[in-house]
């Protein structure tokens, strides 16, 4: 372990994401607040610009920044560059910031970018012949600016050697928790987790956006009712499509079709995510037996609940209560 303060340098420029900059700031707080809890030095956390001073971010807050020049690079460890909603605007306008990052980047010992930050590191060198990762609606982008970057268009975060990218805005918190994890261990990282309410911690390799948040984002209002009637009967045996079907008035086939064209899921994976959850709930509040709720929760058993868990969340069930139970 250091003897002193990792200092870790937060870039900030006109019109960056608020929560781009802050999520990774929040992270190295709370890991601050753990180490010293176990007589450990933290992190010095400095926000800088080309300039100094006041910054206004995309959402109209701003934030008080130290000169760059002020900087002494010797003395940092880790640089995280946040992005921006318009990026384009922000790279056209950062040819002097971008510069800097070209020159001084690998003084440091390791290098981050949160989103379409993706895009200053790129523009800057650093990503040329290497796997790296942004938000999802500007993967298309990167891959046109710069096709000698492999683009992985779903991972949560990449790290290649001293360079680490994430997608989009929060998965800013999924990065700084994994480089804290990678500094100050695993206790610290999930300390960290539970006290930021997170959840430690999504694999680096996670698709970006769940089927939960897919289906929000679609007109599902047609099978509202539907879905809290299955919350009330997910233990049943007799939850198949037909049954479903029936309660929506439909024909299996046409239920089938009409549910993925609006929910983007058939219904048998619909069931599954609606399982996921209530068996999530109850690891998290109750003490019931794992099997007593894998039965509730309508998986049969603790072994399918297990295979479930794994295949959407990367965990056990029974590390997943280890993590979170209250």
């Amino acid at each position: 372990m250091p003897t002193r303060p990792r200092t870790v340098l937060f870039l900030a420029y006109p019109q960056v994401g608020l929560l781009d900059l802050t999520g990774a700031q929040t992270v190295f707080w709370a890991a601050t607040k753990a180490m010293h809890e176990r007589g450990l030095p933290g992190y010095e956390r400095l926000t800088v610009s080309l300039a100094g001073g006041l910054v206004g971010t995309a959402e109209g807050l701003v934030v008080d920044t130290q000169p760059l020049a002020e900087v002494q690079l010797a003395q940092v460890d880790t640089l995280i560059v946040p992005g921006a909603p318009e990026i384009e605007r922000a790279v056209a306008e950062s040819a002097e910031l971008i510069a800097w990052i070209a020159s001084n980047a690998r003084r440091v010992r390791r290098t981050a970018s949160v989103c379409s930050g993706t895009f200053l590191l790129a523009h800057a060198g650093l990503l040329e012949g290497k796997r790296a990762a942004t938000h999802w609606a500007m993967c298309d982008m990167l891959k046109a600016r710069f096709p000698a970057i492999e683009v992985d268009n779903n991972a949560i975060f990449i790290e290649q050697g001293t360079v680490w990218t994430s997608a989009g805005v929060s998965a800013g918190i999924d990065l700084a928790l994994a480089l804290v994890e990678a500094d100050c261990g695993r206790e610290v990282a999930m300390q960290v987790a539970r006290e930021l309410v997170v959840f430690l911690k999504r694999p680096g390799g996670q698709a970006q956006f769940s089927e939960l948040l897919q289906a929000q984002a679609k007109d599902t209002s047609t099978f509202d009712e539907l879905h809290r009637w299955l919350g009330d009967h997910l233990s049943s045996p007799e939850l198949n499509i037909e049954t479903m079907a029936k309660r929506c008035h439909m024909s299996p086939r046409h239920f089938s079709r009409l549910y993925k064209q609006k929910t983007g899921r058939t219904p048998a994976k619909a069931v599954e995510i609606f399982r996921l959850e209530a068996a999530r709930r109850l690891l998290e509040d109750s003490t019931r037996n794992i099997d007593v709720i894998a039965r509730q929760c309508g998986f049969g058993d603790e072994e399918r609940m297990r295979a479930t868990f794994q295949r959407h969340l990367a965990i056990s069930p029974r590390d997943y209560r280890r993590r979170f139970s209250r």
